[in-house]
C-alpha cells in the first residue's frame, strides 16, 4: 500500500471512529495473541468491530476479538486494539500500521504494545511478563515507512535509538513489583513467521542479545516512534524457545497466554492508573 493509500484509509477510519466514539484519548493499548481479559478493565467501554470500520485490515488469527474499544481506566481515556494483525497475514508493513497512525488521530500520546513471545533467555519462565527495554527488527525489509514522503507524514528518518521510552519500562517494572506479579525485562526479536523458530534460528536470536521472540510489534512501534508517541511493551512469555525445546504450536500459545491474561491486564491497567500524565 502506497503513501497516499493509507493516508486515504487513515481518514476514513479516524472520520468514522471520531463520530461514533470522539476523540481525546491518552493512551492506546494493542493486546496480542489470546490477550483480552484488559478489555474487562475498561469503564463505560464502547467496542466497535474492526469489520465495522472504514479503512480498518481485518484480524484473521484465532485468539485475537477483532475489536477497538474506548472507554477510561482511572482518570484516563484509553483507546484498545484487542486483537492486532501481522505480517504473515499477507499485510505489508504500511497497511498493518493503520491503527496505529488512526489512534494517534484520535489523540493518543502513549501507546502500549503487547504480544505472546517465546523465551529465548534461560532464566524466563512461563507466564512471565517482560517488560520490553529494546528491540531487534529481523522481520523484514519491508520497513512502516518506505515509501513515506517526508512531506505528508513527517521525517522518514526516525531515530529509533530510545524506541521503548526509559520512563515507561521503569514504571511498568515498578508496577509489576508493587503488584507482585511475575514482571522482568529484556529485549525483545521479531520474525516474519507464521513457522516458528529452527534450532539454529533460536541459537542466532540468543547470541544476537534477545531474550524474547515473537512475529510482532516492531512496525507498530516504528510507526509510534515516527509520530512521537511515548511507547511501553510487554510481552507474555507463552512458550520456550530454547535450542532443546521440541515442540511448540499456536495453541499451546493461546492456552499459556490465557492463563497470564489476566496479570497483565492487572499490569496494564496499574501503569495507566498511576503512572500515565
Amino acid at each position: 500500500m502506497d503513501a497516499a493509500q493509507v493516508q486515504q484509509e487513515v481518514a476514513l477510519a479516524t472520520e468514522s471512529l471520531l463520530k461514533r466514539i470522539g476523540s481525546g484519548f491518552a493512551t492506546m493499548v494493542v493486546l496480542g495473541s489470546g490477550l483480552s481479559s484488559f478489555v474487562d478493565r475498561i469503564q463505560d467501554a464502547v467496542a466497535i468491530p474492526y469489520s465495522e470500520i472504514p479503512g480498518f485490515p481485518r484480524s484473521t488469527v484465532k485468539g485475537h476479538l477483532g475489536e477497538l474499544v474506548g472507554g477510561t481506566i482511572g482518570s484516563q481515556q484509553v483507546l484498545c486494539l484487542a486483537g492486532r494483525f501481522h505480517y504473515y497475514e499477507g499485510y505489508d508493513a504500511a497497511t498493518l500500521t493503520i491503527p496505529v497512525r488512526v489512534g494517534r488521530a484520535l489523540g493518543v500520546r502513549t501507546a502500549l504494545f503487547t504480544n505472546a513471545a517465546g523465551g529465548i533467555r534461560d532464566t524466563l519462565r512461563l507466564g512471565d511478563l517482560m517488560v520490553i527495554r529494546d528491540q531487534l527488527n529481523l522481520m523484514q525489509a519491508d520497513s512502516p515507512l518506505r515509501g513515506v514522503p517526508d512531506d505528508e507524514f513527517g521525517s522518514r528518518f526516525v531515530n529509533m535509538y530510545n524506541a521503548y521510552d526509559r520512563d515507561m519500562a521503569d514504571a511498568l517494572a515498578l508496577a509489576g513489583t508493587e503488584h507482585d506479579l511475575p514482571v522482568t525485562s529484556g529485549v525483545y526479536a521479531a520474525m516474519s513467521g507464521p513457522q516458528f523458530e529452527t534450532r539454529a534460528e533460536i541459537h542466532m536470536l540468543k547470541v544476537l542479545g534477545a531474550d524474547a521472540v515473537g512475529m510482532s510489534t516492531v512496525p507498530e512501534v516504528i510507526v509510534a516512534n515516527h509520530l512521537g508517541m511515548r511507547v511501553g511493551g510487554v510481552s507474555v512469555i507463552t512458550d520456550l524457545a530454547t535450542e532443546t525445546t521440541a515442540e511448540v504450536s499456536h495453541e499451546q500459545v493461546l492456552e499459556t497466554a490465557g492463563r497470564a491474561d489476566g496479570q497483565l491486564a492487572e499490569l496494564l491497567a496499574a501503569f495507566i492508573e498511576e503512572s500515565v500524565a
